[in-house]
């Protein structure tokens, strides 16, 4: 019996191991690979189908990041018991796959490929997605699949000032910046980033460390690819088949269509046309270029379309290149006219309005109290988080009609982006305790929505009086590379988008970045290109920010009166069943009473909200009065609430609402300083006396005194202090023990 053979090789990337295996494992795949980190492991698998989707123009490539809960030893929530829809954090690592990727096939490759990333199992010092990575690159080239060149990717941090390559979980919290970059041996493909207001020179000279590294995974992959050819465990690549085109349809075709779209297209910058006007009059132009060839070359229509579309592309990318010429008429780092507003909607919590160019963002924020939190159910060491960002893209924002769907990959995306870009500067809880939810409404977009809602979001966020560090704003740049001709472009809308060869998006404050996401279409780009891109960017956000705040210069001093008035306490953690009561009776009596939402913590902490900010101050009184430490020595006015035959029953800080204060007992023997015979001589039900708290019995209920508040009756300290000479001059007393 033959044994398959198995290649197992090893890298050190940041300091630490990473296993690359193939061979044993999911052999049927076009490639797969077992990847070890420290104890996270990764099954990632590549395939590809093996004809041609009929009627397709486009490269279908589908990255699926699957999450096992088994891989942290935990059984799924819910009634269901197994795994369902992929969580936000599983379509933002397969989207990290994705994105570096899927410019590195060949333009012409339309066989489905899809790679799928299995995590098995997970240390949180680890990252999984890391791992995935670099094991959907490695699968992919030991695969058919002709993946042009191998990525590899890496997170780069950075801990008391040093840079850290895939920092541990230790590390985090210390870190001011989190940057996953992936690229090639030559150049960056896709990074990624979230700041705590990090200065540009330093997110290049991260940067360029993290590439340094990648080069290193990169190279490690080209030779695992070589050992497993050698050994059976890879395949050659295979080339697409491209049909050959009519040279003489492309040939007639290219050189009208180049005369009537020169013509257009300069028109278009010339007269400024808006977005809709711009895309009839060149649909015009284009239509009437279809017509006059489908006529001569019929049953040629998708050749005749795409030469079309490639003719207006080579003509605007060299207009922009080589001319410095916009198709809106602005210059490479000109920002669109920007409009400002808040308030706009009365009942949110606060509402941002931003409009940039034919790109228009409403942000809405809601202010909850703890029990908000979203409540992650994932791989993560997180388990909640009480700041969220949402992206909604309605069809109507770009003039179309669709299905209303749930969130897709895309909206994710740029919601995550988002909420990375302003989380920076949100409060701490102790500053602010709110649960915080920002929803951006798209309701026009000509490009850079994502960017739209940063500046919208910390709108509503000021206007709501929430606390923020520093106002964010955030640009989105471009780039046209035609041969040695590059420009970069400030603020790209979709037309410049769609044909340029990058998306940077870059949000922050005046201080430094806060979020940074670019996308490549092309192999990659250099430092220098980078740096350039940086520099601009940060230009843009400049004058985007003097926009905004010149209509909110800073958070609004009061939260809107809409908004829940929250106070915060802490209490003893062995009091808390005083507050929560048996079966939950006090804490909804409290509830019911007051109208306020409360919150207590395992660990003493206690969050009351409430719109009326009386009923919660009446709330935190009830509190207080359950929770108040009563200690020996202290003196209290209080009622007899009851008489029994040993004492009377005193309360001595009221209850309100019906709920109950604090009492203790006042003992027959403590009611005067002679003996009394019967408690109704001294006190009945009603009266109002002063008690001193002597302490607690062995049950811990409260012991009180009036004698010990009264003062003593003149002569009483004298004929002690003689009883007690007495009594030291007696011989001490023996107890008489009866023996048989």
């Amino acid at each position: 019996m033959s044994i398959n053979p198995v290649l197992r090789r090893e890298i050190l990337v940041g300091g630490r191991p990473m296993i690359l295996e193939t061979g044993r494992l999911a052999k049927q795949a076009g490639g797969s690979v077992f990847v070890r980190y420290g104890d996270t492991i990764v099954l990632v698998a590549a395939t590809m189908a093996g004809q041609v989707r009929a009627g397709i123009d486009f490269f279908p490539l589908t990255v699926d990041y699957e999450e096992r809960f088994y891989a942290v030893g935990k059984i799924p929530g819910g009634f269901i018991k197994r795994e369902s829809r992929p969580s936000e954090k599983a379509v933002l690592s397969g989207r990290l796959i994705d994105r570096p990727i899927r410019p590195l096939f060949p333009q012409e490759m339309r066989n489905e490929v899809q790679v799928i990333a299995t995590i098995m199992s997970v240390d949180q010092d680890h990252a999984p997605e890391i791992a995935a990575m670099i094991g959907a690159s490695a699968a992919l080239h030991i695969s058919e699949i002709p993946l042009l060149y191998p990525i590899g990717g890496v997170i780069v941090g950075r801990v008391d000032g040093q840079f850290v390559i895939n920092p541990i979980l230790s590390h985090f919290e210390k870190s001011d910046l989190h940057l996953v970059i992936a690229g090639t041996d030559d150049a960056v493909m896709m990074v990624e980033a979230g700041a705590k207001e990090v200065p540009e020179e330093v997110i290049l000279e991260a940067v360029s460390y993290g590439h340094d590294a990648v080069k290193q995974i990169v190279g490690f992959i080209e030779n695992f690819r070589d050992e497993a050819l050698a050994m059976g465990l890879a395949k050659e690549k295979i080339v697409p088949a491209v049909a050959e085109p009519d040279h003489v349809l492309v040939e007639t075709v290219t050189g009208q269509a180049k005369e009537n779209l020169e013509v257009a297209l300069r028109r278009c910058v010339n007269e400024r046309f808006s977005k809709h006007a711009r895309e009839s009059y060149l649909e015009e132009v284009k239509n009437e270029l279809f017509q006059q060839f489908d006529e001569v070359f019929p049953e040629q229509e998708s050749l005749i379309n795409k030469i079309i579309d490639s003719v207006e592309k080579k003509i605007v990318r060299h207009m922009i290149a080589v001319e410095r010429l916009r198709i809106d008429g602005r210059l490479v780092n000109e920002v669109r006219p920007i409009s400002v507003e808040v308030g706009v909607l009365p009942r949110p919590h606060g509402t941002g309005l931003f409009t940039r160019g034919q790109t228009q963002i409403l942000s809405a924020v809601t202010l909850g109290t703890i029990s908000d939190e979203q409540i992650l159910d994932g791989l993560g060491v997180e388990e909640s988080k009480r700041f969220m960002h949402h992206y909604n893209f309605p069809p109507f924002s770009v003039g179309e009609t669709r299905p209303m769907r749930s969130p897709g990959r895309r909206e994710i995306g740029h919601g995550a982006l988002a909420e990375r870009a302003l989380s920076a500067v949100i409060p701490t809880e102790e500053e602010f305790p709110y649960t915080i939810r920002l929803v951006s409404e798209v309701l026009e977009s000509n490009g850079s929505s994502s960017m739209g809602s940063v500046c919208g979001s910390c709108l509503a966020l000021m206007d709501a009086g929430v606390p923020i560090k520093a106002p964010v704003a955030g640009v989105a740049m471009g780039l046209i590379k035609e041969g040695e001709n590059i420009t970069v472009l400030t603020d790209i809308q979709g037309y410049e988008d769609h044909l340029g060869d990058m998306d940077f998006k870059v949000a922050g404050t005046s201080n430094g970045i806060t979020a940074l996401q670019m996308d490549i279409k092309i192999a990659g780009v250099t430092r220098d290109v980078f740096e350039r891109a940086l520099a601009q960017a940060h230009e843009g956000r400049m004058h985007i920010l003097g926009k905004m705040i010149e209509v909110i210069p800073a958070p609004r001093p009061e939260l809107s009166p809409h908004a829940p008035r929250i106070i915060h306490t802490t209490i003893d953690p062995d009091k808390i069943r005083d507050v929560i009561g048996p079966g939950g009776k006090i804490i909804k009596k409290i509830v019911e009473e007051t109208g306020a939402d409360i919150d207590v913590e395992d660990d003493g902490r206690i969050f009351i909200a409430s719109i009326d900010h009386e009923k919660g101050k009446l709330a935190l009184q009830i509190i207080e009065n359950l929770t108040k430490e009563i200690k020996p020595g202290e003196l209290y006015n209080g009622r007899v609430i009851k008489v029994m035959d040993f004492g009377c029953f005193v309360e001595i800080i009221p209850g309100v609402l019906g709920l109950p204060g604090k009492e203790g007992l006042v003992h027959i023997s403590q009611l005067e300083h002679h003996r009394v015979n019967k408690v109704e001589d001294v006190v009945k039900e009603g009266d109002t006396i002063l008690v001193k708290t002597i302490g607690y019995d062995n049950q811990g209920r409260l012991k009180l005194s009036r004698k010990d508040a009264l003062p003593a009756p003149e002569g009483t300290a004298k004929e002690d202090r003689d009883k007690a000479r007495d009594r030291g001059s007696r011989p001490p007393r023996h107890r008489e023990i009866n023996r048989k």
